[in-house]
This record gives structure tokens, sequence and C-alpha cells, in this order.
């Protein structure tokens, strides 16, 4: 199965509807297979004198709340319909996270058939409970979580009527940029390994590389930041990629889905034109007269495999030459 590549635009587009517009085109192009985006209203989301967290304080100021923060980077329902409108003309999928009931409610109106489950909401037991009920695929990230949190919140989904082969958990690291020391990435294969659910990455980290070991350690679905430009204002902008990075991003984790292949240890098609150039044959190593008794002075190895293969050497060990060879000269088969 393609591993599924989520492009978030997350709140990068600032409250402005074009700018969401080319967030989408940016993601098609560079072949994500869907693009994210957040779907809160601010009053619902946080109290009116909530603090902004210390890297949102570094990217957009300290000298307003949380609340007054979010509140500019609203999307109204008339912007959901329209963004995914676009979505369906550039041919990617639309995405959205919901923040509370009411949202995800909206969200499951929309038939977007997947729900994705922020890093904040892991333990939010009501709002878990009510995106199982739904019956749809859940996609539960896990940062800032224990590994009984995120035991607590899978069961959590269970009960409420999520099927485990339903739900996607992804590690992740909650900071915006993510240090390569706290990614901890074997940390999904221990997730994978206890609870029996596929596995992905949400990557905060700066770069590509980390989403890319990530696919090859066996993620299935890999979320990663995006804008269109990092000098834009806005509290995830920094951390984001640019398009060329994703359209890199995407490349690679194509590359190394092909790469993975299926585990069968066998000779490509590719590689059998090679072998007889590769391997070698037994050589005499000096003149050998005919019911000379081969041993391991008068014979070497060398290229090409077209004479007796170096792997029959044991057995040509002790045996009488059938005729003579001269120095440099392939041992034939008798």
């Amino acid at each position: 199965m393609s591993v599924l590549l989520i492009a978030e635009a997350g709140v990068n587009h600032n409250g402005d509807l074009e700018l969401a517009k080319r967030l989408i085109h940016a993601a098609a192009e560079a072949g994500a297979d869907y693009v994210k985006f957040q779907t809160f209203v601010a009053e619902r989301l946080v109290t009116l004198d909530a603090a902004k967290a210390p890297y949102q304080k570094e990217t957009t100021g300290s000298d307003e709340t949380q609340y007054n923060m979010l509140k500019k980077l609203e999307l109204s329902e008339e912007m959901h319909v329209a963004l995914m409108a676009e979505c369906e003309s550039q041919g990617i999928r639309f995405l959205s996270t919901g923040f509370d009931i009411q949202s995800v409610e909206y969200l499951h109106r929309l038939d977007l058939g997947l729900f994705k489950i922020p890093s904040g909401e892991i333990t939010n037991v009501p709002y878990l409970r009510r995106i199982a009920s739904f019956g749809t695929p859940v996609i539960l990230s896990t940062g800032m979580a224990t590994m009984m949190e995120v035991e607590s919140a899978i069961e959590c989904l269970l009960q409420g009527g999520a099927e485990r082969s339903d739900i996607t958990v992804l590690h992740c690291t909650t900071d915006y940029p993510a240090d390569f020391r706290d990614v901890n990435l074997k940390a999904m294969q221990t997730i994978r390994d206890a609870f029996g659910v596929s596995v992905g990455y949400s990557d905060h980290t700066p770069g590509i590389e980390v989403s890319l070991a990530a696919v090859a350690l066996g993620a299935t679905v890999i979320e990663k930041h995006f804008t269109v430009d990092r000098t834009l204002p806005g509290p995830d902008q920094k951390a984001s990629l640019e398009p060329d990075e994703l359209r890199n991003l995407v490349a690679g984790v194509r590359n190394i889905e092909q790469a993975l292949g299926d585990g069968v240890k066998a000779p490509r098609e590719s590689e059998l034109m090679n072998r007889e150039v590769a391997r070698k044959s037994i050589v005499a190593a000096c003149d050998i007269a005919e019911g000379e008794t081969f041993t391991e002075e008068n014979l070497t190895t060398r290229r090409p495999e077209t004479g007796v293969g170096a792997g029959k050497w044991d057995s040509v060990i002790g045996r009488s030459a059938g005729r003579a060879y001269r120095a440099g000269e392939l041992i034939q088969s008798d």
C-alpha cells in the first residue's frame, strides 16, 4: 500500500482564502495525497486569556493572547466549501483537523471519509468518542503523549466504535521546529508493535530526512507542514517546508516505497545481465598437464563466470585434469 502523504497547510493561510488556494495548488503540484487545514472556532478552542505557547510567542510576538491569534486564523464554513471545490479542481483530496466536537461534526457532514486527531486532543475523551462514533478511518497524532496515554486514546476510540484496522497512530514531537535529538523515531515502531496498529510520522523537524527515514522504518502516513513562503507571518510558517522542498519530500517517499520492495532476497532481472561479468570462474594459475591433480597451488579464480564457477572450488580440488590447461585458461567441466 502506498504511503499516504498529508501536506499540512494548517493555519499557514493566515485567514486569507486566496493564500489558502495557493497552498492547495502547491500541495497538488508536489504530488501530495491530501492537503490539510484546521477547523476551529476560537471561542470553543481556548479561553479568552489563554497564553501562547513559547514557539508561538517567538514567531508571532507576545503582545496578544492565543485567542486573539487564533481568531484571525479561523476558516468559515463558506471558506471550507470553497477550498474543497479548489481541491477537487486540482486533483488533491481535502482534509481538515477539527479541534472541538462541533467542528468535527461539521467535518463529518462534509463527508471527508477520514478524521485526523491532533496531539493536543489525545486526552479529550468526549471528543475521541464522538469521532469514533462516525465509523470512519482515524489518524491519531501522539505528540507530548506517554505510552499509557496512547493506549488510553486507542481504547477510547475502540470502545466508541472505531475498528483497530482503521486506526493509524502518528509518532510526533510537538515542538516547532523539533530538534533531531528529540525525534526518537524508533518509538514509532514501539507503538506499532505494542498496539497492533498502522503507524506513521507527523514531522516537525527541519528538512525532509526524518520523514524519509520514517518511511524506511515502516510509516504508512507522513504529515508535514508546508507554506508558500517561510517568511510570511504566522505561528507555523518558519517550521514549514516551501514548495520545492515539499516536492522533494514526495519524490523521496515514492522512491523509498519502490526501494523497500517485497522483502524476498532474490536477484532482480536487472542484475542478471551483470552476474556473469562480476562473478569468477576457476582458472589455471599455471600450466597444468592432462591428468595432473588440481590443487590450491595450481588453481586460482578470475572473472568472468563462463567456466566452472568459483563456488565449486571444493569439488574441483583433488580431481584430475581431463586435458591440459595453459596458465590463465578457464577450467571447463568435463
